[in-house]
Parts: C-alpha cells; sequence; structure tokens
C-alpha cells in the first residue's frame, strides 16, 4: 500500500488574466502538509480554496511560488493522487463498479488486482450490492460513495478533496464523514480537505489552515487535538466548542461574520 506523500507550498499565488483585468486570486501562501497528515483548508467563498487544490493538483499553472511533491518541485500534473470534487462527475452510461474501474482502464493497471480493491472499498464505503447499478439509480450519498472509492482503487499516496459533501443532507455527510476517517486511519494518505463546514474541518483533520476572503490568505493555523476516531456528534466533546469558537471569532475578526451581540 502507498504512502502518504508530503506537500511544501512556498510564496503560492494565482492570477488570473493580465493587466488591467487581472485578477488577485489568491496569494501568497505558505504551508506544509506532513506524509500522511489530514490538513483541511477552511475560508469563505471565493478565497481560493479550490485554486489551491488545483494548483497542488498540477492542474492550474502557478503565477508565483511552487509546490513540492515529496521534496520535489511540481513541474506537471500528478499522477499519483485521487481527486474528489462536490459533483459526483460519475459517467452514466457505466455502472458504479465500471466507474471505478475506470481507474484501471485508463492506468493500464492489473485488473484482477483492482477489481479486488474495488470490492473492498465498495464494502468499507457501505456499497455493497450496488456494484451493478447505473450512477441514476444510486442516492446523491452513494453516488459521491462511488467517486471516492474511485478516487482511492489506484492507491493513490494523496487524496484532495473539494467540498466532497458539500452537495448532501447532514444525516448523510455525518455517515460518510466517518467512513473516511475510518479509511483514512487504516490508509494514512496524505489528505487536502477542501470545506466551508466548521464540523467538516474539525471532525476529520490533524490541522484546519483558517483563509481570509479573497485573495486568500492563511490568517491562522489550528492544530486539532481530539481523539480518534472522532464522535458522530462533534458537539457532545468539550473541545469542539473551543475549536469552533476559535474558528468563528477569525471569521468575525475578518469581517466575514457579522454578528449583532448587542440585539436581544
Amino acid at each position: 500500500m502507498s504512502r502518504g506523500a508530503s506537500i511544501k507550498v512556498r510564496g503560492l499565488c494565482k492570477t488570473y488574466g493580465s493587466g488591467a483585468r487581472a485578477v488577485h486570486a489568491l496569494g501568497p501562501i505558505d504551508f506544509d502538509v506532513a506524509a500522511g497528515e489530514f490538513v483541511s483548508l477552511i475560508g469563505p467563498s471565493g478565497c481560493g480554496k479550490s485554486t489551491t487544490m488545483l494548483l497542488v493538483a498540477g492542474l492550474e499553472p502557478i503565477t508565483a511560488g511552487r509546490v513540492e511533491i515529496d521534496g520535489r518541485p511540481l513541474t506537471e500534473p500528478l499522477s499519483d493522487v485521487g481527486i474528489v470534487f462536490q459533483d459526483h462527475l460519475l459517467l452514466e452510461f457505466r455502472t458504479a463498479l465500471g466507474n471505478v474501474m475506470l481507474q484501471q482502464q485508463i492506468r493500464r493497471l492489473d485488473r484482477d488486482e483492482q477489481r479486488a480493491r474495488a470490492a473492498e472499498l465498495f464494502s468499507r464505503l457501505g456499497l455493497a450490492g450496488a456494484e451493478d447499478r447505473y450512477p441514476w439509480q444510486l442516492s446523491g450519498g452513494m453516488r459521491q460513495r462511488v467517486s471516492i472509492a474511485r478516487a482511492l482503487v489506484h492507491d493513490p499516496s494523496m487524496l484532495l478533496m473539494d467540498e466532497p459533501f458539500g452537495a448532501l443532507d447532514a444525516i448523510t455527510r455525518t455517515q460518510i464523514r466517518h467512513d473516511l476517517e475510518l479509511l483514512w486511519l487504516d490508509t494514512r494518505k496524505t489528505v487536502l480537505f477542501i470545506t466551508h463546514s466548521i464540523d467538516e474541518a474539525i471532525g476529520l483533520s490533524d490541522r484546519v489552515l483558517v483563509m481570509s476572503p479573497g485573495p486568500g490568505r492563511i490568517v491562522e493555523e489550528i492544530p486539532i487535538d481530539l481523539p480518534r476516531p472522532r464522535p458522530a456528534h462533534l458537539g457532545d466533546h468539550p473541545e469542539f466548542a473551543r475549536y469552533a469558537r476559535r474558528i468563528y471569532d477569525i471569521f468575525e475578526n475578518l469581517g466575514i461574520y457579522r454578528f449583532h451581540r448587542d440585539r436581544p
């Protein structure tokens, strides 16, 4: 099984366009993700969270700064990576298993090994029995579980997740968060998780990186010291409220939240 890869980001900036119409979308930002660490980026819409993920994946050209993966400069799109977006992006004409096995076909991996790996992931993610169903026959939560299986089936060292639970209901989000955490505890992939949910960031992460409004910068790093696996009802843990309050306070100081505390 692949070990996690480290990520090092220094002076990373992204500008779209040029001249008078240039839009400075991100940075400069600096951060590190240790091999096998689970780190979340949290911030308001438009702060550059998704852009950061695309730059780390090598899917967008860098305007300034650098990204290193396991100490090597990133010069082309990553291949040893799994990516999960908010939209499941499943192919409607392929079954659930067919979508997951797409990795095997594209990468020309051993078919039997990949089928065995897919079967394990289907079981771990609560998808057993859904292998031959098409996306239109699956719930939103099941479709997203299939997309997670597709991202992991080739055993990448890194998992990049961009608001993967954003379109799901609260009950489904809680269950998938728990399932993802258990998978991560077993595999220790390096995870960079993009979210606007304070609960998700605290519930999943070793560290939370809080971003300012665009052009996004990292304004605070918050280590999360909670036992794993984390409880389904995070509010039951006394330390959860302290972490959540800290993030709320940062957002309020940045003007993202405007609470009227003097009103009854």
